[in-house]
């Protein structure tokens, strides 16, 4: 049954990602060097598909992170979203979204989050925002997980600067968490990202390769049995390719 499930998502996942991708990145992390205590086995390269479509009804949204370390796949999770405009030249959205994934050890906590976006950006879209507030709920999706209610804030960033040869972006989320006792706590994450775009060298129609960082940085987030610590900066050298 499991290698049937795992087989349907996996046909899922290729399916996704030969539909207008926008945009491959690999990533080399170095958390375990700086947290050597806490993350000894956290994964060395991370793949990242990511997808962004507009349409006349509102947009779709997903990226699948796979962390791999040196002897296995460790994980690939996904977060896929959906959004419906209020109205054509409303800011106002409607938001669905679902979070879930596959590790070695078995599966993600998977949730489902819905509730309303605020959305904007300049003329020339050199300049885009979102601000998202959701109903999160958790599901029971491994033997010592429960399923809850939650809310989440989050938002998302995209500035094209210096004559579009530079480009951060990123997003921040804070939800309400629960711990190994099961008591709720506020729990941060970040992932900014700056990029310098190579195609700025050649023109428009030349190599589209970025190269880059992503920090990411969060607090009640990754579970440490070692000394307590709850605060995590993770920071990664990548390269990216936009289609």
């Amino acid at each position: 049954m499991m290698k049937r499930w795992m087989m349907s998502c996996l046909v899922l996942f290729v399916a996704m990602t030969t539909m207008q991708a926008q945009n491959v990145q690999l990533h080399y992390d170095f958390g375990r060097h700086i947290f050597s205590d806490e993350e000894p086995n956290r994964q060395k390269v991370t793949l990242t598909l990511e997808h962004f479509k507009a349409d006349k009804w509102g947009s779709w949204f997903y990226f699948v992170d796979v962390d791999m370390s040196r002897k296995f796949t460790e994980s690939a999770y996904l977060e896929i979203s959906r959004e419906f405009k209020f109205g054509k030249q409303s800011p106002f959205s409607a938001h669905v979204e679902y979070n879930g994934g596959l590790n070695r050890h078995g599966s993600f906590q998977q949730a489902a989050l819905v509730g309303a976006a605020w959305n904007g950006h300049v003329a020339d879209f050199s300049k885009t925002w979102s601000v998202q507030l959701l109903y999160k709920q958790y599901f029971k999706s491994y033997e010592n997980s429960r399923s809850y209610a939650s809310v989440q804030l989050t938002g998302v960033w995209k500035l094209v600067f210096a004559h579009k040869a530079l480009t951060f972006s990123g997003f921040v989320d804070l939800w309400r968490g629960e711990n190994a006792a099961g008591h709720g706590q506020l729990v941060f994450l970040t992932e900014p990202q700056l990029w310098y775009n190579l195609n700025t060298l050649w023109g428009e129609d030349g190599i589209n390769l970025s190269v880059g960082t992503e920090w990411e940085m969060s607090n009640n987030f990754i579970f440490n049995t070692t000394n307590g610590k709850t605060f995590f900066f993770n920071p990664t050298l990548a390269v990216k390719w936009t289609f």
